[in-house]
């Protein structure tokens, strides 16, 4: 053996870590390892997108908030001590208080301190006009009355095309011929339709004009489609995914060169629009609070509704007139206020049904004890269970489910968005995969990934224990794409909404004689009929049932989800399935009972 190979043996062999180190750093071929890309000066070395606020004084390395969450949430980097980062900008400002601070305290100190006494603390968090602006952001424009006609339109152009068959089918023709092949087909009949419909209007548009130069009423008519759905997902429920995989084929960009036309602009905002206008100021004005609210009549007199749209109706006509130009007429405002009213509707129709369960389990439950045949606990193996809690553990996984699924969708319009970038970028490529559940569209979704990422990392923060895995499936074959993420999440409502009309009618159902005397045999009362139903939904809903692994389903943040629409599905099973068909249910997706 040569002596230079001899003593690298025996450098190895032995604990000289410095001498192997060496011998490894002059016999590396750099062809042959994986560079590894470093996180830019001031960004997150986790996810190396995002600007660094804390470092961590144990790993002396600086992360964004989220990233130092998820892995210091745990373990004994849970032990480890952090300091926010300070930006140049904040080291200025700081200096700049400072020495004027010190001047003030030279030249009188005790003055110096009754100011500092007196003066307010600034708030830390975000300012209404900051919250407000940042809101409406999201919120989509309310369709005009000349926009839901052609919204009627594009839904008659999409129901009879089989764009998805045709475009996703194997074929040995040229797919992006197929893809341009069929956006012809479906331009073509939203061309028929609009001059069958107004004939001086298709003629004006379509006479001697090709699609190439129509591009901005194609875009136009796209744009009201994917608005009018945000705003309304119980609408254009098969309509909407073929416009979606459409238009997610028209920004690839061979598609596009062959096309000659792009179909996507960006979708119109009640902030974009005020900002073309000159209207932002609207929004920093706290009377909008008031303009926009939703007015709810529940437990309230005739008096007390009506004075709360009048004064509603003032708000909206001071704000009109306050704020007009001659960029933006009154009624735009008052159709901008609208449509933040609208989502407020939107709010309250599918974040208020987390609450109100969050209520009832906070009611009729307690962390640490139960009443006897009112435990929560589950065993795997058992009545379909495949996950193993005791009372106290499904109680806290219960609760912080249903507070992830209230935080989610507050942010929903926010993820629809990030969805509909994800899903038109032309960079974002797809792939055709069998998930299982037939040939999906697999797509990375690093938008509303990290987004939810944030999400969550909020929700554990509140939560301050989690149980379960953090794991969020998207861009796999449990959730292929982003389309499938949002209509995912679309069901949280669809499923606690039957659930909580059912437990609130129930004391007006009783005071039928006959059916009070049914419950008080069958139960014995409304509320330990509640009590069966609810213990039934926080056991068999958050049990981590619904697929054949745990990977499928469990204690993910996607299974938590698939257990409980496991639970539906079995409904007409249960002993209190009665009791909701006498509240006037009617299904799960409103499809109705036969």
């Amino acid at each position: 053996m040569p002596a230079q190979h001899r003593s690298e043996l025996e450098d190895i062999l032995s604990d000289k870590v410095f001498a192997v180190e060496s011998v490894g750093e002059h016999q590396i071929d750099d062809d042959d390892t994986e560079i590894v890309e470093e996180a830019k000066p001031g960004f997150c070395v986790e996810c190396k997108d995002q600007r660094a606020s804390m470092q961590c004084s144990h790993c002396n390395e600086p992360f964004c908030e989220v990233c130092y969450g998820m892995i210091h949430r745990t373990g004994k980097r849970a032990l480890h001590a952090a300091s926010p980062i300070i930006t140049a900008n904040e080291e200025n400002g700081r200096r700049q208080s400072t020495s004027e601070s010190n001047t003030e305290e030279g030249e009188n100190i005790s003055l110096h301190d009754n100011l500092t006494m007196n003066e307010p603390k600034k708030a830390a968090g975000p300012t209404f006009e900051e919250i407000m602006i940042h809101k409406a952001k999201f919120i989509p424009l309310r369709l005009s009355l000349d926009e839901r006609k052609y919204l009627r339109l594009l839904e008659a152009a999409l129901n009879v095309s089989e764009y998805t068959d045709r475009v996703d089918g194997f074929e040995h023709k040229s797919k992006a011929k197929r893809i341009v092949a069929q956006i012809k087909d479906i331009c073509a009949v939203l061309s028929g339709l609009v001059t069958a419909c107004d004939y001086r209007r298709g003629q004006e548009l379509f006479a001697d004009r090709t699609f190439e130069q129509n591009e901005d009423f194609f875009q136009k008519i796209f744009e009201i489609g994917r608005r009018h759905k945000i705003m309304n997902p119980e609408k254009m429920r098969s309509a909407y995914g073929k416009l979606m995989y459409m238009l997610m084929d028209s920004a690839i960009p061979e598609v596009e060169e062959m096309l000659g036309f792009s179909c996507v602009i960006p979708i119109k905002t009640v902030y974009s629009f005020l900002k073309e206008r000159n209207g932002v100021d609207v929004l920093t004005n706290e009377i909008i609070l008031l303009a926009t609210m939703e007015i709810v009549p529940t437990g309230k007199t005739r008096l007390q509704i009506q004075t709360e749209i009048k004064r509603k109706e003032r708000s909206i006509e001071q704000l009109s007139r306050k704020y007009s130009n001659p960029k933006l007429s009154a009624d735009e405002i008052r159709h901008c206020l609208y449509s933040i009213g609208d989502n407020n509707a939107y709010l309250r129709a599918n974040r208020h049904p987390c609450e109100k369960m969050l209520t009832y389990l906070q009611t009729y439950f307690k962390p640490d004890e139960f009443e006897p045949g009112y435990s929560l606990s589950i065993s795997a193996g058992r009545s379909g269970h495949r996950l193993s809690h005791d009372h106290s553990t499904q109680y806290t996984y219960v609760n912080q489910t249903l507070m992830l699924w209230r935080e989610i969708l507050h942010e929903m319009f926010m993820l629809w968005s990030l969805a509909d970038q994800d899903l038109l970028n032309s960079h974002n490529v797809y792939k055709l995969m069998d998930t299982g559940q037939g040939v999906q569209r697999m797509q990375p979704c690093p938008a509303i990934g990290r987004e939810m990422h944030r999400t969550l990392y909020k929700a554990q923060k509140k939560a301050k224990t989690w149980i379960g895995s953090s794991v969020i499936h998207l861009g796999d074959k449990n959730v292929p794409n982003a389309l499938m993420f949002i209509d995912k999440y679309n069901q949280v409502a669809k499923i606690l909404n039957p659930i909580v009309l059912t437990l609130d009618h129930m004391d007006d159902l009783c005071k039928d004689d006959g059916i009070n005397r049914y419950i008080q045999n069958t139960f014995g009362g409304v509320d330990q009929c509640k009590k069966e139903i609810l213990l039934n939904f926080f056991r068999g809903a958050f049990d981590g049932s619904g697929a054949d692994n745990f990977y499928d389903a469990g204690s993910c943040i996607d299974g938590r989800l698939t257990s409980a629409w496991n639970w539906c599905s079995q409904i007409e099973q249960k002993p209190f399935f009665t009791v909701f068909l006498l509240t006037g249910f009617v299904g799960f997706d409103g499809g109705g009972w036969n």
